[in-house]
This record gives C-alpha cells, sequence and structure tokens, in this order.
C-alpha cells in the first residue's frame, strides 16, 4: 500500500519479471488477491492449493496459494501487459499515499 498503484512488471516479451510495489516486492508473487484471476480447471487439478489464513506470514497469503498453482512464467498478463488498470480497491477516506516516489515509480497521471 501506500501508493497510487502496484502492477507486475513486464518485458517486451510479455512475460512477469518482477513487481512494483514497496511491500516486500521480492515475494514470489507480490500482488494483492483482487489484482489476479485462476482458471478453475488449475484449482481442480490441484486439490492441495488453498488460501491459507494461517501458518502463513501476513501478505504472503497470495504468494503461498499461487506457488501451489503456477511458476511467474505461467502468468498471462492481461490489461496491456498490464499497463492499464482495471481494478482497484476503495475507500471511502483520502489516500494516504506514503509510499508514493519511492522505489523509483509513480504516474502522477494516474487519478485516485
Amino acid at each position: 500500500g501506500g501508493l497510487r498503484y502496484e502492477s507486475p512488471k513486464v518485458n517486451a516479451a510479455g512475460k512477469v519479471y518482477g513487481w512494483k510495489t514497496v511491500f516486500d516486492p521480492h515475494r514470489p508473487f507480490a500482488i494483492d488477491m483482487a489484482g489476479f484471476a485462476v482458471n478453475l480447471r488449475l484449482i481442480l487439478q490441484r486439490s492441495q492449493a488453498y488460501f491459507k489464513l494461517r501458518g502463513v506470514k501476513g501478505g504472503y497469503q497470495e504468494s503461498s496459494l499461487l506457488r501451489e498453482l503456477v511458476t511467474l512464467s505461467d502468468l498471462e498478463p492481461k490489461a496491456a501487459n498490464c499497463t492499464k488498470i482495471l481494478v482497484w480497491h476503495t475507500r471511502t477516506e483520502k489516500p494516504v499515499l506514503v509510499n508514493e516516489g519511492k522505489k523509483g515509480f509513480t504516474d502522477p497521471n494516474v487519478e485516485i
């Protein structure tokens, strides 16, 4: 949090190679639940995969689930290779962008 947006880093070949996030960008999948979808067939094939609320470090629940389903190279970036924002969290309070501008990525043209 604390940013206008977070997103995967996508190379020219359309492959995810990292994450634009301030909170622990070295997580295997530094992405929020609202930012990805999983094919139901994959979930049915890998019945051991589930979203764990206990026994997983805070902020790592998504990584825990996705590691049981896919690898980084399996990801299929959507929204014009992650250049468009199609999902967001909403709040009824003014955002506190304490991390905006850190780590070299920001875009003042993104409306919040």
